[in-house]
């Protein structure tokens, strides 16, 4: 997705004035991204914490997760809009504001309501920011190899963000207080806030056009009740109305949505970009991925505490490794996509993750940090970081210059989407294997199954991406 000098900004139509600001759009666009993909999974080991000390029920646990994961799913396509219609800047230091803010208000929460509250618009703010960071960032590097290279490092800060929420949360729950899984959000998102400010220069693709507002409250009703019904299987199960009602409902919506957006002069979602192969294929691959990677954090996460006995600091340490393979994996990949070709790097990547999830298949109830956490996990990790950069190239480049906020969008949508409906689909098939048992030896055989299926899903994956991806990554 190249750009002609005529469409450039102000800022950006002479070298002596773009070159300096190139590494701090890619730092403040990474910042960003770290701090919404960090949320999601921050929180996990503090809410032992938080349901003490607010009074929370198990299901308001649930929820303390459930709020952000929803709104930030149902609001994506929506923010990754804005970004194009209203400026990237604009939509970055929005987005920036108010999840700063939620964080604020849910680490001084004094009762369960607020903090579920905060957690909402949390997930609604880091929404709107999430497909802006993607944006910014290949608007301000020229396609090629530079934007290759300023994509792995969005991949990988990102993966490691979700990655690090299991350190970052047991050692702030440890060493302060479960507040400061929230609050450790206010300075750093001041300083990226304060950067982006001075840095960052506003720039648009779509101008005198206003949004698609049936659209957009379609889109994001039917994301948000299909994400409310993914989330609802954990505990009602696959088969219960509770779980049934919203996910027809979210259905019907986007069914209505489609029929809206073929009719509607300036729509939300072209439908038309569906047809350019590189953004459906590369989007439909990182769906499928996504349902993986999310559960491996979270099976890994759980059998280190329930199994191994560890406490969740040790947990968030025995994964330090996992996590910069992750980064390792992503920041290799646009060396690697030289001589294997961008499909070629995220089928690789995909088989490695695959290898990966066998191996931690086989598990046990004794296993060692070695053979049962390290070794998998490190296998899995560079595989999925090898796999992430590639796909994101080729839905991003594909994408015509008015899109690109849109794409940004699509592209952690995908990914959001299959993490919840992945974790959702594993647990289940978990707790069908462990039958309600709660021994070390169950769990470990729900857990093995969760990861054999895992790589099943992953194989899957790769079919796909060799009927269905793009050879070339400019093929349309």
């Amino acid at each position: 997705m190249s750009r002609a000098p005529a469409k450039a900004s102000p800022a950006h139509i002479s070298a002596p004035a773009r070159a300096p600001r190139t590494w701090a759009v890619v730092l403040i666009a990474c910042a960003g991204q770290f701090l919404v993909v960090l949320d999601v999974s921050v929180v996990n080991v503090a809410l032992p914490s938080m349901r003490t000390d607010l009074g929370l029920s198990a299901t308001g646990l649930q929820w303390v997760l459930n709020a952000y994961s929803i709104a930030f799913a149902g609001f994506m396509l929506l923010g990754g809009r804005a970004a194009d219609l209203f400026g990237r800047k604009r939509t970055f230091l929005t987005g920036l504001m108010v999840f700063t803010l939620a964080s604020l208000a849910g680490g001084l929460a004094q009762e369960g309501g607020q903090l579920l509250a905060a957690r909402a618009v949390q997930g609604l703010g880091a929404a709107v920011l999430a497909p802006a960071t993607l944006t910014l960032l290949t608007a301000a590097v020229p396609a090629g190899p530079a934007r290759t290279r300023a994509i792995a490092t969005w991949a990988a800060v990102g993966a490691g963000g979700g990655a690090a929420g299991g350190l970052v949360g047991g050692v702030l729950t440890d060493l302060l207080s479960w507040r400061w899984v929230l609050l450790i959000n206010v300075p750093v998102g001041a300083l990226v806030l304060a950067g982006a400010v001075f840095w960052l220069v506003e720039g648009r693709t779509e101008r005198g056009r206003r949004l698609d507002l049936p659209g957009a409250v379609l889109v994001t009703a039917g994301l948000a009740l299909v994400a409310y019904g993914i989330v609802q299987t954990e505990v009602r199960g696959w088969g219960a109305p509770a779980t049934l009602l919203p996910l027809a409902g979210g259905v019907l919506l986007l069914a209505l949505f489609t029929w809206v957006e073929a009719r509607s002069v300036g729509p939300l979602m072209p439908l038309g970009l569906f047809r350019v192969r590189a953004v459906a294929s590369a989007n439909a691959a990182m769906f499928v991925c996504g349902s993986v990677s999310f559960s491996s954090w979270f099976f890994m996460t759980v059998y280190a505490q329930n199994v191994l006995g560890y406490t969740p600091l040790e947990a968030g340490l025995a994964l330090v490794p996992s996590s910069l393979s992750i980064v390792l994996g992503s920041k290799l990949a646009p060396r690697m996509m030289v001589r294997t070709g961008t499909r070629g790097l995220a089928v690789l990547g995909t088989l490695v993750a695959a290898a990966g999830f066998g191996w931690q298949a086989m598990m046990t109830a004794e296993g060692t940090y070695l053979s049962a956490i390290l070794g998998p996990g490190v296998l899995m990790m560079a595989g999925l970081g090898m796999a992430t950069t590639p796909l994101a190239t080729l839905a991003t480049s594909a994408a015509a210059p008015g899109d690109a906020g849109l794409v940004s969008g699509l592209v952690n949508t995908s990914r959001t989407m299959g993490g919840a409906l992945g974790l959702a689909v594993l647990s289940t098939v978990a707790a069908s294997r462990t039958a309600g048992a709660t021994t070390p030896e169950a769990l470990t055989r729900g857990y093995a199954l969760a990861f054999g299926t895992g790589a099943g899903v992953l194989l899957a994956a790769v079919l796909l991406m060799l009927l269905w991806l793009p050879r070339g990554a400019t093929e349309r």
